[in-house]
């Protein structure tokens, strides 16, 4: 299939390929839209099957970061980059360095922080040949907490406009993926009363959470079809897809995972279905939330920012029933609609 061609290519406006074989290095980056200000968007680590499947989730992460950040009421344009190879073997300062050195050539349109397979400490390796590094140790750092922060507000807004209740005592929750996002949110959502069904590919992660949060382990299939209030995808994308929506019971689905919907019409199958779908890159906007904050750091700002993906979400979920549509689309509007009136306040005053 011809790169143009690709379903998940939506203009973007630079995509770079980098290796380095010295230490192995092999990127991808994917800037989508710069219109309200350098691309951001973390760097994931991930052994893809192949060169095309890293190449379509890097499209489409970078896609959702400008959305996220539009709708979050960041000056940030959408970004992200991928290295292909294994997290836990493939790593090397040296590997982080170079990576570093390739996001330099960009010139600061785009800027990288933590992502899947990556840590604070790897951006730190990077940062030493750019400064184009976001969420750096002694300023935002990880962006985790704050990420699962805004994930169980989501889910409060979601358990609210669904269930008609204020308080998660007692609520069921199925999460899928124990990785630092997914456990913060297990410890938020213990701490407000709720029930949590858990999965994830690694048995000490099940087990810490198990013990901490006496939560119930079922396998990496058994999650989707959980008798619960909320499936909360927590991993990598597209679990929402043909195969799991015939297996769902939950009546809301709202996780941190990016790219949750395989693909759009699955959204329109949860909105018939009656299954309330929180859009993923406005839940989990937490972690960029807090990175916005990495030159003049202040904690308590940033959380008060996190704090409103509530509110932003109930009026998601209300213009979605008021216009009898999918929730996802009405979040794509919005942030389009932001885009759209910035480079007309652009082109005013060039």
């Amino acid at each position: 299939m011809a790169f143009f061609d690709l379903p998940a290519f939506d203009n973007h406006e630079q995509v770079s390929f980098f290796t380095d074989e010295a230490t192995g290095l092999k990127s991808i980056v994917a800037i989508h839209d710069t219109t309200l200000g350098p691309a951001v968007g973390g760097c994931r680590m991930w052994n893809y099957a192949s060169d095309q499947e890293a190449l379509i989730d890097v499209l489409r992460l970078a896609r959702g970061m400008t959305y996220k950040n539009a709708i979050a009421g960041l000056k940030m344009g959408g970004g992200k980059s991928i290295i292909i190879g294994d997290a836990k073997t493939d790593k090397t300062p040296e590997l982080f360095r170079a990576f570093g050195r390739a996001i330099h050539t960009l010139g600061g349109r785009y800027y990288s922080a933590e992502d899947v397979g990556v840590t604070t400490a790897d951006i730190m390796y990077a940062n030493e040949q750019t400064p184009y590094m976001a969420g750096l140790e002694g300023k935002s750092g990880d962006p985790s907490p704050f990420t699962a922060l805004g994930t169980y507000l989501g889910i409060k807004a979601a358990v609210k406009y669904q269930l008609g209740k204020d308080s998660l005592a007692g609520i069921k929750v199925a999460i899928q993926g124990l990785g630092h996002v997914g456990y913060y949110l297990c410890k938020h959502l213990h701490h407000a009363g709720a029930k949590l069904i858990v999965t994830d590919l690694n048995q000490q992660s099940l087990a810490r959470v198990a013990t901490e949060f006496n939560a119930k382990v079922v396998g990496l299939n058994e999650i989707y079809s959980q008798d619960v209030d909320v499936y909360a995808p927590c991993a990598l994308g597209a679990t929402i897809n043909d195969q799991t929506l015939e297996l769902f019971k939950a009546s809301i689905i709202a996780g941190c995972a990016n790219n949750q919907l395989a693909e759009t019409r699955h959204g329109e199958i949860l909105r018939t279905k009656g299954i309330l779908f929180a859009p993923d890159y406005v839940i989990n906007a937490g972690g960029i939330i807090n990175v916005s904050f990495d030159d003049d750091y202040d904690k308590q700002k940033s959380t008060e920012k996190v704090e409103k993906i509530y509110d932003t979400l109930t009026n998601i979920f209300n213009m979605a029933s008021d216009k009898n549509t999918q929730t996802d689309k009405i979040a794509d509007q919005l942030a389009r609609d932001i885009i759209v009136s910035k480079k007309a306040q652009l082109t005013k005053t060039s």
